[in-house]
């Protein structure tokens, strides 16, 4: 599975702006802050905010750069889930948790989520975010939107279960890596940062005005 390499290249894919400063800042590093072994979430219950952390990692791991949760993504997350997500979609995301790390614990033997490491994560992250076909992909966003549509009238759908968890994983990946780019250590010092503009270069390779560095603004 492909990490880190793609980080500095990605785009903004969802409109995740809503969140607010507060929110944000906890994205800056903090010194002497607990292993995520022992931090407590504000919204997951401590086993799924474990396993949530340990699955940022997998997606961000530590390399010349900080994890995801040395940047406190898993904590953003956490609060992003509880103060700014709309109440159905933070069911359905809760929903597509469980399947997902349901299908973890089968297939490492595992009895608790606490019990769980990266080893065990890894295989159903390169499961549900290998590249699909397009139509395959068109596929199964209809279902997710055929269901949500449902559910948001009022009435009752159902998923399937890997398609759950291929959302889950594309998700959680996609929100992980904006909230990381949003970081000011990584916005600054990872990504190509200009923070007062200087000459415009329209047509020029991006290997020569940035080092291959996607742009932090």
């Amino acid at each position: 599975m492909e990490r880190r390499s793609a980080l500095k290249n990605m785009g903004l894919a969802f409109g995740y702006a809503v969140a607010t400063p507060t929110l944000l800042g906890l994205l800056q590093s903090c010194k002497d802050k607990p292993a995520y072994a022992e931090w407590v979430p504000s919204f997951l219950d401590k086993e799924k905010g474990y396993a949530l952390a340990q699955t940022l990692d997998v997606i961000l791991p530590k390399t010349d750069t900080p994890s995801a949760t040395e940047m406190n993504v898993h904590v953003f997350i956490d609060k992003y889930l509880d103060e700014v997500m709309p109440l159905e979609q933070r069911d359905f995301v809760l929903m597509k948790m469980n399947k997902f790390y349901d299908k973890v614990l089968a297939d490492s033997g595992k009895e608790t989520l606490m019990d769980i490491e990266a080893a065990d994560i890894e295989p159903a992250l390169q499961t549900y975010l290998k590249k699909r076909s397009d139509e395959e992909e068109i596929a199964h966003f209809e279902a997710i939107n055929s269901y949500m549509e449902a559910i948001m009238q009022g009435g009752q759908a159902t998923l399937d279960d890997d398609i759950s968890r291929f959302s889950f994983a594309n998700d959680l990946r996609d929100l992980g890596t904006w909230a990381y780019k949003s970081s000011e250590y990584v916005g600054e010092e990872v990504l190509a940062y200009l923070p007062i503009p200087g000459e415009y270069i329209a047509c020029e390779d991006v290997n020569t005005l940035t080092g291959g560095k996607a742009w932090s603004l």
